[in-house]
């Protein structure tokens, strides 16, 4: 018996059986009718608002465009107003700030020159002091005996010499007599020899103790000024700026390793030490006059001359050492000070000062933008001094041009302006 396949058709869960009858389809209900109209609704506003929302910025994008459009448009075509001002070529000096280092005009360090202990200390740190003044006495007691034990020595010289003088005179007046009864036949020749041989030696026995007299006289005048370093004073006008010993230091006079005792500096006048660019130094002089200010005293102002130079440049720096001489007799300034030195420098040629916001600066180097007939002419230029604020022009720029302050960015020659 044959088996028939089976009908998917009839397998599938649900199918109807051949000859049972369809259903028919269920109508929505009165609620879930509504909900499908009010999203068909929501959907077509959602659309509607996106395609307003996209349409609204693209107008909006091709509105600004054009805008920017004819302003771009508007701008090219219109004429930029300008502000300008006359060039004026100034020959006269120009002042430079330098910054400068005050030293005392004078300064030394006292060392011993007698070895002893320290007596009798006068000064301090800070004691001002005028030439001659006494800083401090040395108790040298060794050097004392010296000196008295060379003037004994020398009385002794001066006494030999008397000696010596008088045995001088009695040989020549023997010399004379035994001459005459040599002569007359009363002596033999070689007495008379004798009595001259013995006049000679006498008057060289004058010259030698004479002779060591004048070398004993040098030996106690040293041990004398040897003596005189006992008391140590102040070689200038001027104080005291280290001590550097006391009462009872032991100090040894030593041309090698001699003590130290004060340092002393004089400030009633100050060599203010400024180095100069290389640039200037043909425009200083010696004699010039200098203001110095310093930043601790506002207000005040010092004035100098220069009073030297060093005549040689610095090879590593190009620099011109020279010094301002200042006067100090207030004391209002002291050595060491940092300072500022205000000098004027004598230009070469004249120059063209403009202020530094009418330079251009680009590609092209620098420039500044001249104004002639309504026009705009670019010119090259060349910086002397740039000054901040403003800047000297050496080349480029001519007595009577009108410059343009704060050029616009898109200048360039021939570009029409109008002045304001």
């Amino acid at each position: 018996m044959n088996s028939m396949p089976p009908d998917p058709r009839f397998d599938a869960p649900g199918a109807k059986a051949p000859g049972e009858r369809k259903e028919p389809p269920r109508a929505p209900k009165p609620g879930e009718r509504r909900r499908r109209v009010i999203a068909r609704l929501l959907g077509v506003v959602a659309l509607a608002i996106v395609a307003g929302l996209v349409g609204f910025g693209v107008y909006t994008k091709l509105s600004r465009s054009a805008e920017a459009n004819a302003v771009m448009q508007a701008r090219q075509n219109a004429t930029p107003t300008v502000r300008t001002f006359v060039a004026k070529a100034d020959s006269a000096p120009r002042t430079i700030e330098l910054t400068g280092n005050m030293a005392a005009f004078d300064s030394a360090t006292l060392f011993a020159r007698a070895t002893g202990y320290i007596k009798t200390r006068n000064a301090d740190i800070g004691t001002r002091l005028k030439k001659g003044d006494v800083l401090a006495v040395i108790a040298a007691p060794d050097l004392d005996q010296q000196l008295e034990q060379a003037k004994g020595q020398l009385v002794q010289f001066q006494a030999a010499v008397q000696q010596a003088e008088a045995n001088a005179d009695l040989g020549r007046v023997t010399d004379q007599r035994t001459a005459r009864l040599v002569a007359q036949g009363w002596s033999s020749a070689q007495q008379g020899d004798t009595d001259r041989l013995t006049l000679a030696a006498r008057q060289a026995a004058v010259a030698v103790a004479k002779a060591n007299v004048v070398a004993q006289q040098a030996a106690v005048d040293r041990l004398q000024q040897l003596t005189e370093f006992e008391r140590i004073t102040a070689p200038f006008d001027g104080v005291v700026t280290s001590r550097l010993i006391d009462v009872g230091s032991l100090v040894a006079a030593d041309a090698a390793s001699g003590t130290p005792l004060f340092s002393m500096a004089r400030t009633d006048e100050l060599r203010v030490q400024v180095f100069v660019p290389q640039a200037a130094t043909f425009g200083i002089k010696d004699g010039d006059p200098a203001t110095i200010t310093v930043s601790e005293l506002p207000g005040r102002t010092f004035t100098g001359r220069v009073a030297r130079n060093a005549n040689a440049l610095s090879p590593g720096t190009r620099t011109l050492l020279m010094e301002v001489d200042v006067d100090n007799k207030d004391g209002a300034l002291a050595a060491g000070l940092y300072s500022v030195i205000h000098l004027q420098a004598r230009r070469p040629n004249p120059v063209i000062t403009i202020p530094s916001t009418a330079v251009i600066f680009n590609q092209d180097g620098l420039r500044a933008a001249v104004v002639s007939d309504g026009k705009v002419e670019l010119r090259k230029i060349e910086i002397d001094v740039d000054n901040g604020a403003n800047v000297d022009v050496r080349s480029g720029l001519k007595d009577g041009d009108r410059i343009i302050l704060s050029p616009p960015a898109n200048v360039s020659d021939g570009m029409k302006v109008s002045v304001a």
